[in-house]
């Protein structure tokens, strides 16, 4: 542990009770006294607060040109639409390899005269050399080491939020915000990874305990550690990098379709362009070969990252293999997600996963597990 690095939390985590291990390079919460589940029922109920200040920040600025030029030199390594996305705006994308992989997911905004972008603890260092590998001959990429990132999650999180940063009840989903409290800037959105209504802060270091303590002081809000965080994003049927998503998996596998607008599809304005076009295009004019499908065991027992899937109870053959996997504790019951054969995946069809040397049926089922309750 003693070579890990610290968030401008760690010590208020000590102080909060909470057990730390290594995640990302970090030392982070893995839970508090309240203990995962009810971490994870407080946040699906009241209001949740998440370090992770693990993540990436990261600026991007034209050199010379508008801001339209780094968008558009942005979308040069993501399949997103950056140059039309409107001021004050965030958008879901991913970085994408000459084969149509994914090298990282990340968020970006449109913050008036820059793009702000949060990439992934485990890939901040790869996706910063990506970045400036391709892009410096047209943006300004400033990596940001001296702000936290903290994440407030629930229905009451509005609430909350109010109390201290008047005007955050107004944002939509995914609109972001420049605020001021007690002089320090901050950067706010209305996203996150929990399926549940909430913010992610950016705050400078030198106020982040300071505010965190403030928003603890709120009735409705209690500190979440990483093991909810995992069981809320897998309820809300959310990817995690290196798990559901990585350099072997297409965006069309993973069910992120969505995350790529019809200016960036063929025959849109801005078709292609970005790696590994070809496959990823093929893929949404005629589907892929497997498909990212949530799962629902018959039992108790849950079905982990790694668990083989076949048609029945006695066939060698694999249809695929569960990549997130765990208790539900809004479900109430095992949910995994896994990536079957295109045949395999239709809603409903009744699948077998190797446990423990034993054939467990599951069901395919919708994504995701838990309504989302997004702001919109």
């Amino acid at each position: 542990m003693t070579d890990l690095l610290k968030t401008a939390l760690t010590e208020l985590h000590q102080e909060l009770g909470a057990k730390l291990v290594p995640f990302a390079g970090y030392e982070m919460p893995v839970q508090y006294p309240m203990g995962v589940l009810g971490e994870h029922n407080h946040t699906r109920t009241e209001a949740g607060l998440f370090d992770v200040s693990h993540m990436g920040q990261v600026i991007l600025r034209p050199k010379n040109g508008t801001l339209r030029d780094a968008a558009l030199a942005l979308e040069t390594l993501i399949p997103q639409d950056v140059a039309d996305l409107e001021e004050d705006r965030q958008r879901y994308g991913f970085f994408t390899n000459d084969t149509g992989g994914i090298l990282d997911d990340l968020m970006f905004a449109n913050r008036g005269d820059h793009l702000f972008l949060v990439v992934n603890a485990a890939c901040k260092e790869q996706d910063i050399a990506h970045m400036q590998a391709h892009l410096s001959d047209v943006c300004e990429l400033t990596v940001i080491t001296d702000r936290a990132l903290i994440a407030l999650q629930g229905p009451k999180a509005e609430a909350a939020l109010e109390t201290l940063i008047p005007g955050v009840a107004a944002m939509k989903f995914m609109d972001v915000l420049t605020a001021s409290y007690n002089g320090a800037e901050f950067w706010i959105s209305r996203s996150g990874y929990t399926g549940e209504d909430g913010y992610e802060i950016s705050l400078p270091n030198s106020v982040a305990e300071d505010f965190t303590r403030a928003l603890l002081n709120h009735e409705d809000v209690a500190p979440i550690g990483i093991g909810a965080r995992d069981s809320l994003r897998l309820e809300g049927g959310l990817c995690l990098y290196g798990n559901d998503i990585d350099e072997t998996t297409s965006p069309i596998e993973a069910a992120l379709i969505w995350a790529i607008q019809k200016v960036r599809r063929t025959d849109g304005a801005r078709a292609g362009g970005f790696p590994g076009a070809e496959q990823i295009l093929d893929h949404i004019t005629n589907g892929a070969e497997r498909k990212r499908v949530g799962l629902r065991p018959d039992g108790r027992a849950p079905m982990r990252a790694g668990t083989v899937i076949f048609a029945d109870e006695t066939t060698t053959t694999p249809l695929g293999t569960v990549t997130s996997g765990g208790f539900g504790p809004t479900v109430g019951g095992p949910i995994s997600m896994a990536y079957l054969t295109k045949s395999s995946a239709a809603k409903d069809t009744t699948v077998f996963a190797e446990v423990r040397g034993k054939r467990m049926p599951a069901i395919v089922c919708a994504l995701p597990f838990t309504p989302a309750n997004f702001k919109r």
